[in-house]
């Protein structure tokens, strides 16, 4: 496993060894043991999460607030999508910005995103799914959104065309609205 860093440092692309051969591969998403060392510390997963999306689907900006804040393991399992982790500690010397990383099935990255920030991906091949590990359950009294397309954000989204949105997403806060952490 090789862990890269980002522009921030809570954040973490992990690419895993991948072993193949004209059979195919093999590779291990998930090791707890090396996972906690890459991040420097425990984190203890209670939820998975699977969705599909087509090509130009933004989903996004999500997060929620504590005590039900998460951390999420993301991966990209099947197709491709552009993904974004935005920090919304006040408290950091990041905070409102972002790291970004084109995630695959045939790059196998992954991205820790640890609570404390927004998340959010555009769907860049005709079909995506993402699986993510949460170290928090969802709870809907809690869940929060932000404008993908805020200003102040000034978000790079690779678009084509206009995204297709939920409607909560339709009806997301700007940054400056946002609930944030301390």
């Amino acid at each position: 496993m090789k862990i890269i860093d980002t522009a921030i440092a809570d954040v973490k692309i992990i690419e895993p060894a991948v072993f193949g051969d004209e059979r195919g591969f093999f590779f291990e998403s998930f090791n707890q043991k090396r996972f906690e060392e890459a991040i420097g510390r425990k984190v203890e997963f209670v939820q998975d999460n699977h969705s599909r999306s087509c090509k130009g689907v933004l989903r996004g900006l999500h997060y929620q607030l504590p005590p039900f804040a998460q951390g999420k393991l993301v991966r990209c399992c099947v197709g491709e999508v552009f993904d974004i982790a935005i920090d919304l500690r006040r408290s950091s010397r990041t905070f409102g910005q972002s790291v970004m990383a084109i995630l695959s099935a045939c790059n196998k990255q992954q991205l820790w995103i640890p609570p404390g920030f927004a998340h959010g991906f555009l769907t860049l091949s005709e079909v995506a799914e993402i699986q993510y590990k949460t170290d928090n359950y969802w709870n809907a009294q809690s869940e929060r959104s932000i404008r993908w397309s805020d200003p102040t954000l000034d978000i790079p989204w690779p678009l084509q065309e206009k995204p297709i949105l939920s409607a909560k997403d339709q009806q997301a806060v700007l940054f400056s609205q946002a609930d944030t952490f301390a």
